[in-house]
């Protein structure tokens, strides 16, 4: 399988949280941190829908140090990815791989065609900051969000981030917005009747990382509760206005305890309220036969099979993603930086082992 992928790749290549704009849902963030990052636009294309930072060197995570040597990452949205690439070839060349000469046109092919449609510039220096920044079509962004077709950067957003540039757009504030239902009612599948809120916010930090190599062998074991442990209050500032209008959900704010209804009615309203592509994905993993998704899905509910069905749903999806762009990784950093940048995952992920 990963020698077709890769030979996939080849081919490809040689013929060619979150801040929905409401008070409400601004994550918490540090303020020197914001206008540090907000200050490294300015070396790159303006035209972009959406910018953000994310990562340990914005928000802190268990067991490690925020510090100014820390490779600050980004993502960028932009509604024309060749136009920005071009652009950001005359700006600033010596962030792309030998790709670069290609021309933005192949670039920007290889970002739409392989992977997860996120092209990612790593290991480079802007304004003496070490950064990573990937770019994703809108387009691609808003169905990513919409129907979890890849997970990539909808798993990212998620988890709190900080927003840089927004521009208005209602398709891309209910996206955003959507994402975060999704979250949380996927996760509701997965937990029990009962349950803490940090057992929550854990299942949807950890939706991205199901079915993905990356966790076996190039990142930290402790890498999801390293994330919410220390950013509880970041997490209850994008998902509290949604569970506050849950009906089915009982939320006990004070000894920060919830329970859900668990009756077969509500789990399989969850089920017909699953993205598009997770329905796809399950369907074709329970089924041989061309059944009906009513049909299937009330045959989990009632069977209690639905939290295993999800999971390996969720694990098909970000498995085949994850393959993917971190194949395309290559073509993108290049060889050197490739090894370089895994060697400091490895780095991090025996850190947290003796940490254990």
């Amino acid at each position: 399988m990963l020698e077709h992928l890769c030979l996939q790749v080849t081919l490809q290549y040689n013929v060619h949280a979150f801040s929905i704009i409401s008070e409400n849902f601004v994550p918490v963030i540090m303020p020197a941190g914001k206008a540090l990052c907000t200050s490294l636009l300015r070396c790159f294309p303006e035209d972009m829908s959406l910018a953000f930072a994310y990562g340990s060197a914005v928000f802190q995570q268990s067991g490690y140090s925020r510090t100014a040597s820390k490779m600050v990452d980004f993502v960028f949205v932009v509604d024309n990815p060749y136009e920005w690439h071009r652009k950001n070839l005359g700006m600033n060349k010596n962030h792309y791989s030998f790709l670069k000469y290609l021309g933005a046109h192949r670039v920007s092919t290889i970002q739409n065609r392989i992977g997860a449609g996120v092209y990612y510039n790593t290991l480079v220096k802007c304004d003496d900051v070490l950064i990573k920044y990937g770019i994703i079509n809108t387009k691609t962004l808003q169905e990513d969000l919409l129907e979890w077709k890849s997970m990539y950067i909808a798993g990212r957003l998620h988890k709190p981030v900080m927003i840089l540039k927004q521009k208005a757009s209602k398709l891309l504030e209910y996206s955003l917005k959507s994402n975060l239902e999704h979250a949380v009612n996927v996760s509701l599948l997965l937990l029990p009747e009962t349950f803490t809120e940090e057992q929550l916010y854990i299942t949807i930090a950890g939706l991205s990382y199901a079915g993905d190599f990356r966790m076996t062998v190039g990142e930290d074991k402790n890498k999801v509760s390293n994330i919410v442990k220390p950013n509880l209050a970041h997490f209850q500032e994008l998902y509290s206005p949604i569970l506050k209008s849950m009906e089915y959900v009982q939320w006990n704010r004070e000894s920060m305890t919830m329970q859900q209804d668990r009756s077969p009615s509500n789990l399989l309203s969850l089920m017909f309220n699953l993205p598009k592509h997770l329905q796809t994905t399950i369907l074709k993993n329970v089924s041989n036969r061309n059944e009906d998704m009513e049909e299937i899905f009330q045959k989990l509910t009632y069977s209690g099979l639905t939290k295993q069905a999800v999971q390996d749903g969720i694990q098909s999806i970000v498995s085949s993603s994850s393959w993917s762009q971190s194949l395309k990784a290559i073509l993108m950093a290049g060889i050197f930086k490739s090894v370089r940048y895994g060697s400091q995952k490895l780095k991090k992920m025996m850190k947290g082992g003796r940490m254990k």
